[in-house]
């Protein structure tokens, strides 16, 4: 069983996809989650408190500015924009796919547990993210 679930972004950030997700699972076995994009990651992150997306999206553009940061100006692959370069190098030390327990139709995450696309990108993008169910 699989399907490819579209997600819309507005820019930098983490946007849940746990609920589509979940609606969309059934069964017993593992859920494999693979993003189709090399500027863009997917996590498992807390989802209690909004403030956590922020801090790590934060952190992730100090740890990674721009390329018109003088600190990036070794970076060559610069011609698709100034957010492009730095989102493959997050998109390169984050994970870009997710393995996750379904026991009874149910995604086995812990309690303050979320599902997100992290776009490292400015502009909004459609992003997909392929699914795929493998029962027990």
């Amino acid at each position: 069983m699989n399907t490819i679930f579209e997600v819309s972004t507005g820019g930098p950030g983490l946007y849940e996809i746990t609920r589509d997700v979940g609606h969309w699972v059934s069964g017993t076995g593992l859920l494999t989650l693979m993003i189709q994009h090399t500027s863009a990651s997917l996590l498992i992150q807390e989802n209690a408190d909004p403030e956590v997306k922020t801090d790590l999206a934060a952190f992730f553009h100090r740890l990674v500015p721009p390329t018109t940061d003088p600190s990036m100006t070794y970076l060559q692959h610069t011609y698709e924009g100034p957010d492009d370069m730095p989102g493959h190098i997050k998109a390169a030390l984050l994970p870009t796919s997710l393995s996750i327990p379904v026991v009874s139709g149910k995604m086995q995450l812990g309690t303050w547990q979320g599902i997100y696309v992290f776009e490292h990108r400015d502009q909004p993008h459609m992003r997909r993210v392929v699914a795929m169910m493998n029962r027990a």
